[in-house]
């Protein structure tokens, strides 16, 4: 049993050290993460690696109903899942009306536009093919979070969903296509093998 899972059991027992034990362990890792996953983000973006670190890590040990992680990838996975729930809910944010939605920066000295909302309709697309995809195929929904939200290669998130490296290979395929379909408004067809 490694440290993290070790940790990982106390936090899930309520020991309230444990906690504090696990974010020095994890801590790089998700600012890795989180930095990868903002850099997908528009320009401009006022949300900083650390407090999307901050934010997921809070929401992960602050859940009464969480975090009974049986190891490390599942912890992973569900700070993935932390982390896109609260890129979505920022995009969403700023798709209101209220904070600029529409508008779009420009340069005084230059007629380009500096910042625009394509990444941020990217990001509610994803999420919500994303749910659609959860809902008629779990597992592939589990790999893309675990892929895309959390930066686990194929081997890893294979692991931490106890399938095999050929069939995460099968069904991240599977997934891409399926996703693609529904971003672009196609109808998909098909299921994993």
């Amino acid at each position: 049993m490694s440290e993290v899972t070790r940790i990982l059991s106390a936090v899930a027992l309520g020991d309230p050290q444990a906690a504090s034990q696990l974010l020095p362990l994890v801590y790089d890792e998700l600012r890795k993460l989180a930095k990868q996953r903002l850099a997908q983000q528009t320009p401009g973006q006022t949300l900083e690696p650390t407090a999307l670190v901050h934010e997921a890590y809070l929401r992960l040990v602050g859940d009464p109903h969480g975090g009974d992680w049986d190891s490390r990838g599942h912890f992973f996975a569900a700070a993935a899942e932390a982390m896109r729930r609260i890129l979505v809910e920022n995009a969403r944010r700023k798709g209101r009306r209220k904070h600029g939605a529409g508008l779009q920066r420009r340069d005084l000295d230059d007629a380009t536009w500096v910042a625009g909302p394509e990444v941020e309709e990217d990001l509610l697309a994803l999420d919500g093919a994303l749910t659609k995809l959860a809902a008629a195929y779990p597992q592939a929904a589990q790999l893309v979070q675990l892929r895309y939200f959390a930066g686990l290669p194929i081997p890893e998130a294979a692991k931490a969903l106890g399938i095999s490296s050929r069939t995460a290979d099968r069904l991240w395929a599977f997934a891409r296509v399926w996703l693609l379909r529904e971003i672009d408004g196609d109808v998909p067809n098909g299921q994993p093998s």
